[in-house]
């Protein structure tokens, strides 16, 4: 599947960048602005799947507000299906560059000479993502300015490059990040996207699943990324073993690559064909996913808030530093956090949840907000003279 990029015309106009003269949105020191049309250029890249829906309503919401979008993305885990499934029309650039931290560097540094001709070529005014290490260089280098979304504190590190505003949920704590160029928006990353959710029930028949079987969603660990725990891979083994052994469980896996899904398939064969565990053979909408299951295991960041935000029963087999977000999930009973094999068995809990009729759709002010805080730092450092 090839994606195209956001049609833009390319008008004359030079870069925007944070000005010294208005401090309101705690502007970098050493800049000066540059005056430029009133419909601005905002550059998207997206680094990772999650990224996907939670962008599309971003991109809605500056597009309404009279902005042009501009959208790239990293062919990394199911990114290029995700695009197809949500039709929204990209430029991929780039891949997966493996767990080596030094071949993170350099296929970072490879793929932000890659994006040099997509900035140079339509001059956005800000450039957005949520931590895009490449955007940022690139944009470091083009003078572009810079809001790198977080909500993970630990995996905030840039190296020798930093955004010019970080943007990240106010559960996080203030002190985790430099205070002067830190913006904080209410709630959850999932709150900006769960929201427009509606559930569509025939998820479990496209998955041969009949009506009234026990579904789990079940997500292996990210063993890839850099702030991978092996003890995380322990417990999804154990997790498994856990949901074998139960009668009428039917575990829906979902692989965050083809290496993964390789092992899967290796590992377990006598339960895929059995039908115990099932692994899609084409993308699925994982908030509704979710919803149609009585319970998630997961062993990574996003379907675990995702569930939260949904009112799903999840617990996270995650085992690198627990970030501020799943500590407040835990705390407040909307997320259980299993840390040892022993606690498979004693915490996660078999029954059905009591599903509502249907999803909360009440509005949640993240997205409201976010937009906002682009808004205004394109008026604090793009103004339009008459």
């Amino acid at each position: 599947m090839k994606t195209k990029a956001v049609s833009v015309v390319d008008t004359a106009g030079s870069i925007c960048v944070p000005e010294t003269g208005r401090n309101r949105l705690a502007l970098p020191l050493g800049f000066s602005a540059t005056v430029v049309q009133a419909k601005k250029r905002v550059w998207i890249d997206i680094d990772n799947s999650p990224h996907v829906p939670f962008f599309i309503p971003i991109i809605e919401e500056l597009k309404e507000r009279g902005h042009e979008v501009i959208v790239t993305g990293r062919d990394i885990y199911q990114v290029r299906d995700l695009l197809k499934f949500f039709d929204l029309p990209c430029t991929l650039i780039g891949s997966h560059y493996g767990r080596n931290r030094f071949l993170k560097v350099i296929g970072t540094c490879v793929r932000a000479a890659q994006l040099v001709p997509i900035v140079t070529r339509f001059r956005p005014a800000i450039a957005l993502s949520h931590g895009s290490r490449a955007q940022v260089l690139v944009c470091k280098a083009l003078g572009v300015p810079t809001v790198m979304m977080h909500d993970y504190e630990h995996s905030t590190k840039t190296g020798f490059i930093s955004p010019s505003w970080t943007l990240m949920p106010d559960i996080i704590p203030y002190d985790v990040m430099s205070k002067n160029h830190t913006l904080r928006y209410p709630g959850l990353k999932e709150d900006v996207y769960v929201p427009r959710f509606r559930p569509d029930p025939s998820i479990l028949s496209l998955l041969g699943i009949a009506e009234g079987e026990f579904v789990v969603t079940l997500r292996p660990p990210a063993t890839e990324a850099h702030y991978h725990n092996p003890e995380s891979e322990t417990l999804f083994i154990g997790a498994v073993h856990f949901l074998s052994e139960k009668p009428g469980v039917r575990a829906v896996t979902l692989p965050r690559n083809a290496k993964q899904k390789e092992w899967l398939e290796k590992k377990w064969p006598e339960l895929i064909a059995s039908g115990k565990m099932i692994i899609p053979a084409f993308p699925v909408d994982g908030l509704n996913l979710i919803w149609a299951s009585e319970l998630v295991i997961s062993g990574g960041g996003t379907m675990n808030r995702e569930a939260a935000a949904l009112g799903v029963p999840v617990y996270s087999i995650f085992r690198g530093k627990i970030g501020a977000v799943d500590r407040y999930l835990a705390e407040h009973g909307r997320m259980t956090l299993v840390q040892s094999v022993e606690e498979i068995e004693r915490k996660i809990r078999l029954v059905r949840w009591n599903r509502p009729e249907k999803s909360d759709v009440s509005a949640r002010p993240a997205l409201n907000s976010i937009v906002n805080y682009i808004t205004k730092i394109l008026e604090e450092t793009c103004p339009v003279t008459q």
